[in-house]
């Protein structure tokens, strides 16, 4: 049974004025880069904090500067700006890790959601922790943990990919290599090929894995749908209002075996023993041979003597 949740709202952006952000009673920190969250489609989801910020620091280092203007213009901010992407990055972060030293505080941002997050950020990041910088995170919306929380899946434990790759082959192999992971699988993918996507994963996964494809979060035409990945990728199929928009794809993980062989459990179970607790080491051999942890758990109550 596909389920469908239709956008929450008819208002994509309901601030229609920009706001008047009270300053901090902190003083604000020099020599500071901030990773700064910002909305994924409905404005009215960021905070007082990024407002805040954006507001006060001497630089915005933005992932689309064009992109950007529009938000900061929506709420008054008027704020220099430097491109900072993926074709660029590398050759900026030396001019932005000295503007830093010199005193200057930095916002970081991508186009929408939280940097770094498949998007640019992590070469600037690393430099600035390297060059002893402060680097603050002003936490933020982000597509990833958006969807998780609406999909019904399990959270506990989750694999993020972001995007998979271009072509089909590629694409195959790499979700080959997942066909037995237990953890909640995660992806990002683009409105062109989400269907060839959907399309390979009923190839490697089969038609019967549970999947929720969830589109346009936050934004008007904002849908979550579920079922099987044969079920979805018919329904996507045949809807061409399904491939429009930016899409998080979740798969349910493969599920956890039992124990084949005592012997082997063992063996991971006196290694870890002997250097984790006893709850820490049932954990991470659980999560090592893709079985029941609870299983794993008793097993070491059991060579622990208690």
């Amino acid at each position: 049974m596909v389920a469908e949740r239709s956008g929450v709202s008819e208002v994509e952006n309901p601030v229609s004025n920009p706001v008047t952000i009270q300053p901090s009673s902190e003083s604000p920190q020099k020599a500071c880069l901030y990773v700064v969250g910002t909305p994924i489609g409905n404005l009215g989801d960021i905070s007082a904090r990024a407002l805040e910020v954006l507001q006060s620091v001497d630089l915005i280092a933005a992932e689309d500067t064009r992109h950007t203007r529009g938000l900061l213009q929506h709420f008054g901010i008027n704020k220099p700006m430097l491109a900072v992407h993926d074709h660029n990055e590398n050759s900026q972060v030396p001019q932005l890790v000295s503007r830093l030293l010199d005193g200057e505080r930095v916002a970081l941002v991508s186009d929408a959601g939280t940097p770094l997050i498949s998007d640019p950020g992590f070469p600037l990041v690393r430099a600035c922790r390297e060059a002893g910088v402060a680097v603050v995170a002003i936490p933020g919306p982000s597509a990833l943990i958006a969807a998780l929380s609406v999909a019904g899946l399990p959270t506990d434990r989750f694999r993020f990919e972001g995007f998979l790759p271009r072509k089909r082959a590629a694409r195959r192999e790499l979700l080959s290599g997942m066909v037995e992971e237990t953890a909640t699988l995660v992806f990002y993918e683009a409105s062109h090929r989400v269907l060839e996507t959907l399309q390979d994963m009923q190839h490697v996964f089969g038609g019967g894995r549970f999947a929720v494809l969830a589109r346009e979060l936050t934004k008007l035409h904002e849908t979550v749908l579920s079922g099987g990945l044969g079920e979805l990728s018919k329904l996507v199929s045949g809807d061409s209002n399904q491939r429009k928009g930016e899409f998080v794809l979740m798969l349910a993980g493969a599920p956890a075996r039992e124990v084949e062989s005592s012997a082997e459990l063992d063996r991971y179970l006196e290694i870890l023993l002997g250097e984790l607790p006893l709850k820490q080491a049932a954990g991470i051999a659980a999560q090592l041979l893709g079985v029941k942890k609870n299983a794993v758990y008793q097993r070491a109550l059991a060579l622990k003597g208690e």
